[in-house]
């Protein structure tokens, strides 16, 4: 093949700098524990590291691996580090990441079926592999003949996003899509726990309904929706003369891993109308054992089910899959036609265009993350993992439970364990702090009732009994050095 002009790299060269990425991924995977867990950069110092300008002509994979090494790996958190338990794990496990990598060297669009069939039905058929290896219901599947169905977003915000939009429409009869919302009179109003993501408050702002209609309720002592709270405040809107139209119930609240009760939400939500969304983010990957689907109870209820296999279970970021009872909701909301997108696959009514199953146009071919982890590892590999970090947090809550200088803050769920120190929130903050400038692990607060909480997440890819034992006699020293 001719080179262009502008073509300074051909596929000889791709071919030989890709052999050397793949090498230096592979390098770095394997020694990501021994780097200092969180970036020890000042504000500004790695803009500064980089030039000014764009080199006019073309360098060496070689002299940009280089810098990569010396500018950009001092800045990193190391989120693939067997070390992390801050935040949620960021699996992205080899397997998915050549299913990336595949997704990117074909650089198809998928918004349209017509702009690549097999974008649109890999991933059609990949959301009903996951259906059934999560033991989700048959209404969510495709190859179940029904309305339902399942689609790959970017993450949980943006599947929220797109269910308060569908549910926003499917109250106000589509007036509010075309018209614009009125919330001066019958207000529309939104439900979901204090202990929830940050995102529904996001969602509320930018579907028309603001944050003065998003009705946070009350928790319990293990930190999960209460449904008295939940029903009080929806019969005090609806006598109030206002419209109740979305519940969110979280399976594994950002805070502590809280489980809100879908059975008796959901049901009192449907009575009324409302659209009941789940978010199980991270812990719906524990789904995948049959001994975890206890959280599956009420999900009869739902309209629209969303976790993320980005998180827990190994795929690369970003990866989130959102199921739906009935599709025709979301896609009323979020199709637009303009004539440069008809074709004849979508006119003859036999194809998903899933450009209008979210709010961008474009997609990317994100569903080969998921055909790629599922061969290159397997469910019963995937399982395996679960069950290990499970077991793990379970090893953690007792050692802590024997520690008299710590204490648990909320109920162990799943791979989430909370604690703070007894002498306080001054003693735990230093704790975090001084775990954390070590550079040996990494770790996340949260607030739960009024007091500073340290968070344990154990869910890294390649973490073992050997990190967590470490990780804990450096909790079990830090506690005592603020005494």
């Amino acid at each position: 093949m001719a080179r262009l002009p502008h073509d300074r790299m051909d596929l000889d060269d791709y071919r030989r700098a890709g052999h050397r990425m793949v090498d230096w991924i592979a390098e770095y995977r394997g020694g990501a524990g021994e780097h200092p867990v969180m970036a020890r950069v000042e504000p500004g110092s790695v803009f500064d590291a980089l030039p000014s300008e764009a080199p006019e002509d073309p360098e060496t994979i070689d002299a940009i691996l280089a810098d990569v090494d010396s500018i950009v790996v001092p800045g990193l958190s190391h989120w693939q580090s067997p070390n992390w338990f801050a935040y949620f794990p960021a699996n992205a496990a080899e397997a998915s990441l050549l299913g990336d990598m595949l997704s990117t060297g074909l650089g198809v669009q998928g918004m349209l079926w017509s702009t690549s069939p097999a974008c649109t039905e890999v991933e059609m058929r990949m959301l009903d592999w996951t259906a059934r290896a999560l033991g989700l219901p048959d209404a969510f599947r495709f190859d179940v003949d029904g309305p339902g169905g399942g689609v790959l977003q970017d993450t949980a915000s943006s599947a929220v996003l797109a269910c308060m939009i569908a549910a926003r429409d499917r109250a106000t009869g589509g007036r509010s899509g075309t018209h614009g919302l009125d919330q001066s009179t019958a207000p529309l109003v939104a439900y979901t726990s204090s202990q929830s993501h940050s995102s529904l408050e996001k969602a509320a702002r930018l579907c028309g309904i603001g944050t003065d209609h998003l009705r946070l309720i009350e928790v319990d002592e293990a930190f999960a929706m209460r449904p008295d709270a939940f029903a009080a405040r929806l019969h005090a809107d609806l006598d109030a003369g206002a419209k109740p139209f979305f519940v969110n119930v979280t399976l594994g609240t950002t805070a502590s891993g809280g489980f809100d009760p879908l059975p008796e939400i959901g049901r009192l939500a449907r009575e009324h109308g409302l659209w009941v969304h789940v978010d199980a983010a991270m812990m719906g990957t524990a789904a995948l054992c049959e001994e975890f689907r206890g959280m599956h109870a009420g999900i009869e209820h739902a309209d629209s089910w969303n976790f993320n296999p980005h998180k827990w279970m190994g795929a690369a970021f970003d990866c989130s899959c959102l199921w739906l009872r009935e599709t025709e909701s979301l896609v009323s909301a979020m199709s637009i036609m303009p004539e440069y997108l008809r074709n004849r696959a979508t006119d003859s009514g036999r194809v998903i265009d899933y450009r209008d199953w979210q709010i961008p146009l474009g997609r990317r071919f994100r569903a080969l993350k998921l055909w790629f982890l599922y061969r290159g590892i397997g469910l019963a590999g995937l399982r395996t993992m679960v069950r290990e970090h499970v077991r793990l947090a379970t090893e953690l809550e007792a050692w802590l439970d024997a520690e008299p200088r710590l204490e648990s803050a909320a109920p162990r769920s799943l791979n989430m364990v909370c604690f703070r120190h007894v002498a306080g929130d001054d003693a735990t903050r230093a704790m975090l702090h001084a775990l954390n400038d070590s550079g040996d692990m990494s770790l996340t607060h949260c607030e739960l009732d009024g007091r500073f909480v340290i968070r344990c997440c154990i869910g890294q890819w390649r973490t073992t009994m050997e990190h967590v034992r470490t990780a804990w006699d450096r909790i079990r020293l830090a506690a005592r050095a603020v005494e």
